[in-house]
């Protein structure tokens, strides 16, 4: 076999097993869609509950009734940095830190 057809073997070779140059985008577009789905219904809707729920700590004062991750109702007493000081029952305060907190609830909920 002379080396000009070794050549043309080794080329034809090749050619047979090149992809075309579209198919890495063609490969790649279901990961891109797949990852679109996933932001607009789990990321997105995460990070508006989270910016919720930091503002709803933030504006959070004395005297409002709380709930916690606990299941715990209370009334705040005080703020510290990053600590509230909450009266769960008539003397028996507890410190807890500001993510624990829920959601601030009405007076109606929290005394049934």
């Amino acid at each position: 076999m002379n080396l000009v057809a070794f050549s043309q073997l080794t080329q034809l070779a090749v050619s047979q097993n090149a992809e075309p140059q579209g198919s890495l985008l063609m490969n790649l577009l279901p990961f891109a869609l797949i990852f679109v789905i996933f932001y607009f219904l789990l990321i997105l809707p995460q990070k508006k509950q989270q910016k919720k729920i930091k503002e709803m700590i933030n504006n959070l004062q004395k005297g409002d009734r709380v709930l916690l991750q606990s299941g715990m109702y209370g009334r705040i007493v005080e703020f510290k940095d990053n600590d509230v000081k909450i009266e769960i029952a008539p003397k028996i305060i507890i410190t807890v830190q500001k993510a624990v907190i829920i959601s601030k609830v009405s007076e109606e909920v929290s005394s049934q």
